[in-house]
């Protein structure tokens, strides 16, 4: 038996459509006490998951909605557990008033997540899937959208499953041999499976090593812009955003803190932060917003850094650029081309382009340059791994099966390879769900909203 929750699948703003949704032994019986079919039936007298029109009653008999409402018999529900579902119009206050209803027929509150908390305990998702369920809901790009529904109909799991039956099959023959000596068992020998150990070695690697990008993909691409005062920094981000989002002047320092924004370059997504000019400060606020630019370029995964293209560098200039350098990825922009008089770039190893930002020429070439300096990982979509729990347990899956390799090329015994095995399984185990604790558990589902 399950306790019986509700709630608001659709979130809070207005909408033309919003989604009530039950689980749990009740969901039926309360489907059949609100919703009045137009045919003159009950909700129930219906097959599974038939959409049916009719109206939706408080508890004096009154209207709330002329509806859409369908059910789901356990076990072949998206929980695992008999649902509902009342699609009614989008107000808010409605669809308040429809749960408060519910919840006077014997229903609770859910609790982020726990929708697909039941789907995942009731066996109806694994552990990974369920987790892409999260990761399609945030998805900021098309890229993250594939690869989260290619999890979410179990690209990781089929992966990493491949990997824990190779092991599977080791363990199980050398315990075979070991408990039944007398049995025509044949004879365990690890070098027979050197091989399918060093597969599934090199497809965890593979799976592990997309990790960087993956999460660039998803958070996005930390991104600086710098430079000294008046190169061009916030005309820059005003022409790569497509509007006036800073304050643009002929005065220099006029940006004093830092501002974000994103911003969408074909697939990648970059978290941009136009930073205040970088020289010597004059004042205690100027001082501050210099430090914070320092702290952006530092932090950064991507530094634009910007020179007044129109002008000779200055010291500063170059003392900049040679810290762009020593970034992890950075370009270097010749601002102000429109000005016509556009100087040689300094001598640097990093990419440079040239461009207005009034004009737009070259903002192409600046975007064909990001796309390179981050390209697409050769892998699959569903087999990016996005997700910080799971690139854990896979590395700690990876470091026992290379132990269990090294074990083996030094000729240790069997069962020191099979201890290290085992321990690789078992972490594998904790992607699916198998080997996972309750406060793991717990701490997975509570990044979900409510109503999923």
């Amino acid at each position: 038996m399950s306790d019986t929750i509700a709630a608001v699948a659709t979130g809070a703003q207005v909408a033309a459509i919003g989604i009530v949704r039950l689980s749990g032994d009740d969901a039926h019986r309360i489907a059949d006490a609100l919703f009045r079919p137009a045919s003159g039936k009950r909700m129930t007298d219906y097959e599974d998951r038939k959409l049916v029109y009719g109206g939706l009653h408080d508890r004096e008999g009154n209207l709330l909605d002329l509806c859409l409402c369908t059910l789901s018999h356990a076990p072949k529900s998206y929980t695992g557990e008999d649902t509902a579902e009342f699609q009614c119009h989008g107000s808010p206050t409605l669809l308040r008033a429809v749960l408060e209803e519910c919840f006077r027929l014997g229903a609770r509150q859910a609790l982020a997540g726990e929708f697909t908390k039941r789907a995942f305990l009731n066996g109806c998702l694994e552990l990974s899937a369920a987790e892409a369920v999260a990761d399609l809901i945030d998805a900021e790009s098309m890229e993250c959208a594939r690869n989260a529904a290619a999890q979410l109909s179990g690209a990781i799991a089929r992966k990493t499953e491949a990997v824990y039956s190779a092991l599977a099959d080791i363990s199980a023959h050398y315990h075979a041999v070991l408990d039944y000596p007398d049995e025509d068992i044949e004879d365990f020998r690890l070098a027979d499976y050197k091989t399918r150990l060093r597969e599934a070695e090199r497809s965890l690697a593979a799976l592990l090593g997309s990790f960087e990008r993956g999460k660039l993909m998803t958070a996005g691409i930390p991104a600086a812009i710098v430079g000294r005062p008046n190169a061009g920094k916030s005309s820059l981000l005003n022409a790569l955003l497509g509007y006036e989002r800073a304050i643009v002047t002929d005065v220099p320092g006029t940006t004093r803190d830092t501002i974000e924004e994103k911003l969408r370059i074909g697939s990648l997504l970059l978290r941009l932060t136009d930073t205040a000019g970088i020289r010597d400060a004059r004042d205690a606020v100027e001082r501050l917003g210099v430090e914070r630019s320092r702290l952006a370029m530092r932090s950064a995964a991507l530094v634009i850094d910007v020179l007044d293209g129109s002008t000779e560098p200055e010291a500063e200039d170059l003392e900049l650029l040679r810290e762009a350098e020593r970034c992890p990825k950075a370009v270097l922009v010749l601002s102000k081309s429109d000005l016509g008089k556009t100087i040689a770039p300094p001598e640097t190893a990093l990419p440079v382009v040239v461009l207005s930002s009034h004009t737009g020429e070259g903002l192409d070439e600046l975007e064909r340059v990001i796309r390179s300096l981050f390209p697409l990982p050769e892998a699959p979509a569903g087999e990016i791994l996005t997700n910080a729990r799971q690139a854990e347990t896979i590395s700690r899956a990876l470091e026992s099966l290379r132990a269990a390799l090294s074990a083996m090329e030094q000729g240790l015994t069997p069962d020191i390879v099979l201890t290290e095995s085992e321990t690789a399984m078992a972490a594998l185990g904790e992607l699916s769900g198998k080997n996972i604790r309750e406060d793991v558990t717990a701490r997975i589902f509570s990044r979900f909203c409510v109503g999923k």
